[in-house]
């Protein structure tokens, strides 16, 4: 593992000094006498924590290092230190994202203890961050024709920065290949900031995005950057794009168009730097058609169009993410074994809620499976029940369709009738939900 690269910013050369002898058994220790020398010191590369006096001679203070180090470094821990302690500075350098907050003359011991505490901050930063992408990199499984299309699309888009607008049915993890896609980005060091426009209502969908001041609407007791403005450097995933109302929807072509926001409440405007992929399982098309979503921010959005197809159109991948998610979930680190019988039945499964839906079933075998075999016994009907009918009479053989709504049914009927609960366990939406139910529901 490398040394730790520390930053310590002071006008005071005596106190530079004596902090690099304190702090250089933990790291490769540089000084910066101003907060600009400071600026420039960032600017050549990164470091693992900033240790900065809070009053310095213009121009700037404490208070714009911490700045500096925040938007350029995010991740690094900064603390402040200086002989003019009073709780108005504290509590300006915390919410502004400051580590700690101590105060001169120092205290050799407190520092150790507090620059100790932030390396290993960082440290578990990035360590998470490793295995995040090490699960993403595991996250589009399989070898089909029509997924590998999808990989080779992802290299080809992901080195510019146009939108890029991803569709697919719910559950066929169109996150994922907005992730594959930052992963691969010269963004990839910057943050990728998910947002689910289908939860957000229409009355907080503009702040969220976008921000606002102090005062600005009822409740809002302090000013807030939006999404787009943490996402700055990075990648911004608006997922089900398609849910956005029409006066979001104006505010979003601007962005597109111009790179800047205007916070709610602020007539200045802001530039950003985010690059936005969107996602949705409606036909945006028809949605231009019925005039509920604007042609000109389609356009602007379709820039590289990534289709996501179902998991009954690429049934050969099915095994590949039957075994994947079975090691994943597995218990005490053996991989458990998956029969003949039982992958059959679950390659020949129609898989509504598609990848998510496949994860969530195997995902409760599992968990009331002690043998470390998964039979078809594992598995509710109909999915345990596929093979079965098939090899009956013919009159007795139903589509894949007809297996969905019963499958649909006994959840429904497991769960006494919650249809939200219904859902959450099938990985689907309510509306899907809906669908699945219908001939059932006509039957009774």
């Amino acid at each position: 593992m490398s040394p730790s690269r520390i930053l310590v910013v002071d006008d005071d050369p005596q106190a530079r000094d004596l902090l690099q002898r304190l702090l250089g058994p933990l790291g490769t220790v540089s000084q910066a006498a101003h907060p600009k020398a400071a600026q420039e010191k960032l600017a050549e590369g990164s470091f693992d924590l900033v240790l900065t006096d809070m009053a310095m001679p213009e121009p700037g203070d404490g208070l714009k290092v911490l700045q500096e180090v925040k938007a350029h470094l995010p991740d690094t821990p900064v603390i402040v230190v200086t002989a003019f302690g009073n709780i108005e500075g504290a509590l300006d350098s915390i919410q502004l994202g400051a580590f700690d907050y101590l105060a001169k003359p120092f205290d050799v011991d407190a520092i150790l203890r507090v620059a100790r505490r932030a390396l290993e901050q960082k440290r578990l930063v990035e360590e998470n961050r490793s295995l995040r992408q090490q699960v993403d990199r595991s996250a589009l499984v399989g070898r089909s024709p029509a997924l590998l299309e999808v990989y080779k699309q992802v290299a080809r888009a992901a080195a510019s920065n146009v939108p890029v607008l991803i569709t697919g049915e719910t559950g066929t993890g169109k996150e994922m290949v907005a992730r594959a896609l930052h992963r691969r980005s010269p963004r990839s060091s910057g943050p990728f900031i998910p947002v689910d426009c289908g939860a957000i209502t229409e009355s907080l969908m503009e702040s969220e995005l976008f921000g606002h001041a102090k005062g600005s609407f009822t409740g809002a007791s302090g000013a807030r950057r939006g999404v787009f403005e943490e996402a700055n450097g990075g990648t911004l995933f608006l997922d089900e794009i398609g849910d956005v109302g029409m006066k979001v929807q104006s505010q979003l072509l601007r962005v597109l168009q111009e790179g800047e926001i205007r916070r709610v409440g602020e007539s200045v405007p802001v530039k950003v730097d985010a690059r936005v992929v969107a996602a949705t399982n409606r036909d945006l098309k028809e949605r231009v058609a019925e005039g509920v979503f604007r042609e000109d921010l389609l356009y602007r959005l379709d820039v590289v169009h990534l289709h996501l197809p179902p998991l009954r159109e690429r049934r050969e991948d099915i095994p590949a993410l039957v075994v994947h998610f079975a090691s994943r979930h597995a218990r005490g680190g053996v991989s458990p074994v998956v029969t003949s019988e039982a992958m059959s039945r679950l390659t020949a499964y129609d898989w509504p809620g598609n990848v998510r839906q496949l994860e969530n079933v195997v995902a409760r075998a599992l968990a009331l499976n002690v043998t470390g075999v998964l039979g078809p016994q594992d598995f509710p009907e109909p999915i345990g029940d596929a093979p079965k009918r098939l090899t009956g009479l013919a009159g007795d053989m139903p589509s894949l369709a007809e297996l969905s709504r019963r499958y649909a049914a006994h959840v429904l009927q497991a769960v006494g009738g919650n249809k939200s609960e219904a859902a959450r366990l099938l990985d689907v939406d309510r509306k899907t939900l809906y669908k699945l139910l219908e001939a059932t529901e006509s039957e009774a």
